[in-house]
């Protein structure tokens, strides 16, 4: 008998099980100390906000998980297969080679202005490149009249890292606390603020055009704003509100001022993406 086995014997029986009782607990611990040591490394390099969005994209209904190619028509259905970052999608890359994406002239759509010179994540944030190869990050208008005037805003501070889909910087208003889904990857280099039209200024990670190609631009913003709109409507009246738009068709410069009813937590989830 063995002191640490009471009962045990030196025969093949107790053997062979005692040998396949300590080979599981050895595999056990050597998975949960290599998945803790993978979560420190995945932390370290930044990849949590990664993991994050893909957890939370899987968890946004089927409709809008769509294609941006299927906003514009170019296919019938397609469900998008890399969580709206098309910079790795060959897709997204044939399709833009066989017909590139056409400026477009118009910068008022549904009297709100999306001017052409920026680039726009389906977060609701924009994106201007700037003549130092640096960019600047703001609200587009959709998201600035579902916010109207914040109450507080949480940035990021200058140094810090920000993830493509990760936290850009928080707002809080009428007790949502929404989290805005950051359109670039790079370094923070300057806060802005609401008053100041802009939110970040910050240095890429990558330059040229494959940096941005997970972004929405000229012809594209039209058919995925209407499906914005629309989505809209579904959900402050999944809330209790009424429509958001005024007549005309123009949406009201406060919404959440405008319709106090409404749990403004979770329509602001649902339009910044928050899964």
């Amino acid at each position: 008998m063995l002191p640490w086995n009471y009962g045990f014997h030196l025969d093949a029986g107790h053997i062979v099980f005692l040998g396949a009782f300590y080979t599981v607990l050895v595999i056990v611990a050597t998975t949960l100390v290599s998945a803790a040591l993978r979560s420190r490394q995945d932390l370290r390099s930044r990849k949590l906000e990664r993991i994050r969005w893909h957890s939370e994209f899987n968890d946004l209904p089927a409709r809008d998980r769509a294609c941006r190619h299927v906003l514009t028509g170019e296919l019938e259905s397609r469900e998008c297969p890399h969580s709206f970052d098309c910079r790795e999608c060959e897709t997204h890359a044939r399709l833009v080679e066989g017909h590139p994406v056409a400026a477009g002239e118009e910068e008022e759509i549904f009297g709100m202005s999306f001017p052409l010179d920026r680039l726009y994540h389906r977060g609701h944030t924009w994106v201007r490149p700037e003549s130092d190869g640096t960019v600047t990050v703001g609200l587009d208008d959709l998201g600035s009249r579902l916010l109207g005037t914040p109450g507080q805003v949480a940035l990021p501070p200058v140094g810090s890292q920000i993830e493509v889909n990760g936290t850009a910087f928080r707002v809080h208003k009428h007790g949502a606390d929404v989290r805005v889904l950051s359109p670039v990857e790079g370094e923070v280099l300057e806060a802005g603020a609401p008053g100041a039209g802009w939110y970040l200024r910050v240095r890429p990670a990558a330059s040229g055009e494959p940096a941005f190609r997970h972004l929405l631009r000229g012809a594209e913003v039209r058919p995925w704003l209407m499906r914005e709109l629309e989505r809209l409507q579904l959900t402050l009246t999944a809330e209790g509100a009424a429509p958001a738009l005024a007549d005309g068709g123009v949406p009201i410069a406060d919404m959440s001022q405008a319709y106090p009813q409404a749990d403004w937590d979770a329509v602001c989830g649902e339009m910044f993406l928050e899964g």
